[in-house]
């Protein structure tokens, strides 16, 4: 933030700004902007694997389950 604020606060001196420069910092901005969302999206999956580990999971073990009983049903019919 503190080198948005200095690009955006150029002296009236400044005649060129090289748009490599300009470049180099919209980059720099999107990479920051990229990283947080997949900062709050990691804490977001932990913050909601904690909840759901309150709740139980019995849910995913039948999923599973149910998963191998119907893998096993198919090796039955094959015989």
């Amino acid at each position: 933030m503190i080198c948005f604020a200095v690009i955006c606060t150029v002296s009236a001196y400044a005649d060129y700004i090289d748009p490599s420069a300009v470049t180099y910092t919209a980059q720099a901005i999107a990479a920051v902007v990229v990283a947080l969302g997949a900062l709050a999206t990691v804490f977001r999956h932990k913050i909601a694997a904690l909840f759901k580990k309150n709740r139980g999971e019995t849910a995913k073990r039948e999923i599973h389950l149910k998963d191998e009983e119907q893998a096993a049903e198919k090796t039955d019919n094959q015989d």
